[in-house]
């Protein structure tokens, strides 16, 4: 079989990847299974921009898991999002033999990947999830990829509507546990999103414990 290969990166080939490609391609929408491919290229090309030696099967894993907790198959779990993605991500890998220290690689880029700045400080692979997420999100590092590399990847895998289309994703994946949202970027989705939906207040929390000073 013969290796797939947009924008100069590789995708991983080996059995365990095809593997995962597979898992996610049938658990989440095209959506998240087209972001989530993204994401591996983007996060690669930014590594390869930056010198950074990374494994690209534990980036890939990953980038294919990062958004795995926002399907219906989690949307009730009563825990982040992101912590249900780790969760299947390293349970998928420690099956499949892959060492606990490199599965638990994967189970932090995947659960810091809403969590600005700390990730970069961290091993590459973890930083390059978060990189993947901020530019196909949020646009960040964008001008960090040429024209004719976002062009090869979005071709490969598009991004009709897409900015509407993963808020809607989003909301979908955190409404019925909206209180798991409080003190991160989730709750700005909500509050623009979920009508109804009242974020919870760190300061008021403080004031409103138990404590009585």
């Amino acid at each position: 079989m013969s290796a797939t290969v947009i924008a100069g990166i590789e995708v991983p080939a080996s059995s365990l990847m095809r593997d995962v490609t597979e898992l996610v391609r049938e658990s989440a929408t095209p959506l998240l299974y087209h972001h989530s491919r993204r994401v591996f290229f983007w996060g690669a090309l930014r590594g390869r921009k930056r010198g950074l030696d990374y494994d690209p099967e534990l980036l890939y894993a990953g980038a294919l898991f990062h958004d795995l907790g926002r399907t219906d198959r989690f949307s009730g779990s009563g825990q982040r999002f992101e912590i249900d993605g780790a969760d299947e991500a390293r349970r998928v890998l420690l099956e499949h033999g892959v060492p606990s220290e490199r599965a638990h690689l994967v189970w932090e880029a995947i659960a810091l990947h809403t969590t600005p700045e700390i990730p970069w400080r961290m091993a590459p692979e973890i930083a390059l999830v978060t990189a993947g997420v901020e530019l196909d999100v949020l646009g960040f590092g964008y001008d960090e990829i040429s024209d004719g590399e976002r062009a090869e990847v979005t071709a490969a895998h598009p991004r009709p509507d897409f900015k509407r289309e993963i808020l809607r994703a989003f909301t979908d994946g955190m409404a019925r546990r909206a209180h798991t949202t409080f003190g991160t970027v989730n709750a700005d989705v909500l509050s623009h999103c979920l009508p109804g939906f009242e974020r919870a207040d760190f300061v008021e929390t403080i004031l409103a414990s138990r404590w009585t000073v």
